[in-house]
């Protein structure tokens, strides 16, 4: 275990395997000690994150690059904890002094086999202190100060879980690997023991390593199971949640571990045992709120950092003294329990240029939620109604302020909230009695416009079916909520296209306020009547009218239901309901109707400075422009809104821009012809147009089908007309083969990488390819070739020989990637045909 190094008097641990990524903190250590002013070098990181295997390999390196430097090593980690100073020296002497047989008391020896008193020139020293948690409360701390005070030329390596305190101590973090080193790395140690991992099994140990946080000790764990179990069996019993079985598993081989590696749990007890009781209390505690995943900043990953706020864990985990009698932690107590655990790496911190945030990583909250559990007297079910309540206020909240300048930031505290908001539901359907607060949650992220933004409407609809059903039992009371959270189910469904999802989630809600059959019989065939129905309804029965039905008076119904909201005082809603009047009025109204509502909605949302409501508002006033014949107004507020809405990661509302994009191409196209502009420049622009609007269309097809979406345009009434109409006038201009193939190309535009919405700003330049490709002589050959002229006659029109017009047939195929030139003519956009031909006789 141990390998000599010649002319040294020190041991250092001979590395057992090859060392998997690191390579940056290798160079970073290395450096640290060849610069031998660094007098204090600590590597800190939790349990089982490969401080040690990791300095070893960088002492190695380092022994390699400066062999005159004398090495020692000592491991601390087999004494008592808390042991004190006088124990801690006999221990490092008995590892490092090598041959004295004095009667010598420790402290001097130690200090001269590190000084090398007599040497005409000191030396540089170094001394590995590994595993110094378990006595740096005690005897570490003051002895590694006495050492670097007594012993000029000495330069101390620790590693530990929290900093050792010295005052120019050099920190090193150490992080969880990178996700593919992670990956090497359980296919390494897999492979070593006889079960190499296949392609196929690849992205499921990607998940599993996730679901440890790429944490060194548990891949190697993790590795060991495939004795018992194949990849696929181990990730499921990765739940996270009350069923996982990491706690429970044992690993395969362990001999020559230490007892703390041997599995997940013993592990975790090992850094649990040296906590406080009330550090151990607040840990417990923060079980209760969502695990989040620590990125190494080295991955290149667009995670977005989770966590919960420190007043977040003030207000679930401390204890008012007044709301309860026998409190064990104050609130005021918190923050420098929260300090500590984060000290201990046992709490992992999230920093933002704005923001710090806090969570347990997966293993240590399972292994917290069991402790939680084994409490008794109702602890954990006490903590997850704190949990479920605080994450219900501050959403309410955000969902009743979020149209103001305080939009973003809110939008911003929802995105990093959300695995909490999502356990905070949880509770609200598992736990009797708590699903009114669940309602209320999902209720306050659709006003947030969360399902659009955060989320998916597809969730949002799930979990307001899941809370229903748990709030059956509920009071009576709670009957608005339930009739709010049906009526928003239903306008969700329609922004989907489930038209008769959303009619018969209506008449259940519409059931609920207007018990009498004879009244609720009415309320369909006489919009103009207000039969009482709440503000929410209101918005879906407009909505339905508008997109399903395409029905005129959806424009005074969507005014009502703006109306009781601003009664309501709830602003924000009230300017959404004003946006899809205003959108019904720019398909379906009259061109003064479109105007003076949109332009309401815009000012609405210009005076409330709710800048991405603006983006939203924007879309019925783009509607409006083209209604009052003023296209080219409406393209450039929708590349404006576009604009802002990429900028905040509103695919949403980037997605919908896209399509009115299309929308007003096509009102473009047809303003056109009606003028009789056929001139060859215009026929140019024409067909561009009707290009994108093909290429938008593929590309729209792909962000409606994918995750997150789920939106079926063909069954959303005026909107589908409106993208049929689209895609009709751009068929029309460049004839069914150039459009299908335009098309075609759209749908290979990179979702991830938002191509469609890029290509839509102009800031993404398609590779050459189609008729625009093509120069303006190889377009007037194939216009020949579509208009029926034969070889000989086009080589004469065009005053080359027949040879020359064989090569130009040939480039033209290659470009529109077709194999036969009788097919030329199928690419040719029909609106050019009438074109006059060059004359090059």
């Amino acid at each position: 275990m141990y390998e000599d190094r010649a002319g040294t008097m020190g041991v250092v641990p001979t590395p057992t395997h090859r060392l998997v990524g690191r390579d940056r903190e290798l160079d970073d250590i290395v450096r640290l000690l060849l610069s031998e002013s660094c007098r204090l070098i600590t590597l800190v990181g939790r349990g089982g994150i490969g401080k040690t295997v990791l300095l070893t390999a960088a002492v190695s390196r380092f022994g390699m690059a400066d062999k005159s430097t004398r090495l020692f090593w000592a491991r601390l980690a087999e004494l008592t904890p808390g042991s004190g100073v006088g124990e801690v020296v006999e221990e490092i002497a008995r590892q490092v002094i090598r041959a004295d047989h004095s009667k010598r008391p420790d402290w001097p020896a130690l200090v001269d086999t590190l000084s090398q008193p007599g040497s005409t020139s000191p030396q540089h020293t170094v001394l590995v202190l590994d595993n110094c948690e378990p006595v740096l409360e005690g005897g570490a701390r003051p002895l590694i100060n006495s050492l670097l005070e007594a012993v000029p030329g000495l330069t101390i390596v620790a590693t530990s879980r929290e900093p050792v305190g010295w005052i120019h101590e050099h920190l090193v973090g150490v992080r969880q690997l990178a996700s593919h080193d992670a990956v090497a790395l359980f296919k390494q140690r897999a492979a070593a023991i006889g079960h190499p991992i296949s392609d196929e099994d690849e992205s499921v140990v990607a998940e599993i390593c996730r679901h440890i946080e790429n944490l060194p000790l548990d891949i190697e764990l993790m590795a060991g199971r495939l004795w018992q179990q194949v990849p696929r069996m181990i990730l499921d019993g990765l739940t996270g949640d009350d069923d996982d079985a990491r706690l429970d598993w044992r690993f395969g081989p362990r001999v020559g571990a230490a007892p703390r590696h041997r599995s997940v749990k013993e592990a975790i007890d090992s850094s649990y045992d040296l906590c406080s009781d009330p550090e151990k209390l607040l840990f417990d505690r923060m079980a209760v709120f969502a695990s989040s995943f620590d990125i190494n900043p080295y991955d290149n990953t667009n995670v977005v950092m989770g966590g919960a706020e420190f007043d977040a864990i003030k207000a679930v985990c401390g204890d008012d003294p007044i709301d309860d009698a026998g409190a064990v932690l104050a609130r005021h107590d918190v923050e420098a329990l929260l300090e500590r655990l984060v000290d201990r790496s046992m709490v992992t911190v999230h920093r933002t240029a704005t923001t710090v945030r806090y969570s347990l990583p997966e293993s240590l909250r399972v292994f917290a939620r069991r402790r939680l559990a084994e409490s008794g007297d109702g602890e954990r079910t006490r903590m997850d109604i704190r949990h479920l309540h605080y994450y219900q206020n501050k959403v309410v909240d955000a969902g009743n302020h979020w149209f103001s300048d305080q939009e973003q930031g809110l939008m911003d505290w929802a995105r990093a909230a959300w695995d909490n908001i999502i356990a905070a539901l949880k509770t609200s359907i598992k736990v009797p009695g708590q699903a009114g607060a669940g309602l209320e949650i999902i209720i306050g992220l659709i006003k947030l416009r969360a399902p659009f933004m955060l989320g998916s409407i597809r969730d949002a609809r799930r979990w307001i079916e899941r809370c229903l059903n748990a709030a059956k039992t509920m009071a009576p009371e709670s009957t608005e909520l339930q009739i709010d959270a049906l009526a928003y189910s239903a306008w969700l469904a329609l922004r989907q296209g489930e038209a008769a999802d959303a009619r018969r989630l209506l008449d259940e809600s519409v059931e609920l306020r207007i018990p009498d059959s004879k009244t609720r019989a009415e309320w369909r065939s006489h919009p103009e009547i207000d039969f009482g129905l709440s503000a929410a309804a209101e918005l879906a029965k407009g909505t339905a009218e508008f997109m399903a039905n395409s029905n005129p008076r959806a424009i005074e119904i969507l005014e009502r239901a703006c109306d009781k909201f601003h009664a309501l005082g709830d602003h924000g809603s009230a300017m959404m309901a004003a946006m899809f009047a205003g959108l019904a009025a720019g398909l379906i109204g009259t061109p003064k109707q479109a105007d003076t509502i949109a332009r309401r909605c815009y000012e609405s949302a210009t005076a409330a400075k709710a800048r991405s409501a603006k983006s939203w508002a924007e879309f019925s006033w783009a509607l409006a422009l083209n209604k009052n014949d003023k296209p080219e107004e409406a393209l450039t507020v929708l590349r404006r809104s576009l604009k802002y809405q990429l900028s905040i990661g509103d695919l949403w509302g980037a997605m919908w821009s896209v399509e009115l994009r299309t929308w007003t191409l096509a009102k473009l196209i047809t303003t056109a012809h009606s003028t009789d502009s056929h001139s060859h420049d215009g026929n140019r622009v024409t067909t561009a147009r009707a290009r994108e609007i093909a290429i938008l269309a593929g590309g729209l097809e792909t962000l409606r089908s994918g995750p997150g979406v789920g939106t079926q345009i063909g069954e959303m009434g005026a909107f589908a007309t409106q993208s049929r109409n689209a895609t009709d006038v751009a068929r029309r201009v460049l004839g069914p083969a150039v459009f299908d193939a335009a098309k075609k190309r759209g749908t290979r535009l990179r979702p991830e990488h938002n191509e469609a919405q890029q290509y839509a700003l102009g800031t993404l330049h398609l590779p050459d390819g189609g008729w625009d490709s093509l120069s303006e002589s190889e377009q007037d050959v194939a216009i020949r070739i579509a208009k029926g002229q034969k070889r000989a006659e086009i080589a004469s029109a065009r005053g080359v020989s027949p040879k020359t017009y064989d090569t130009q047939v040939a480039d033209i195929r290659t470009k529109l990637d077709i194999e036969k030139g009788a097919d030329i003519a199928k690419h040719v956009p029909a609106d050019v045909l009438h074109q006059d031909l060059a004359d090059n006789t």
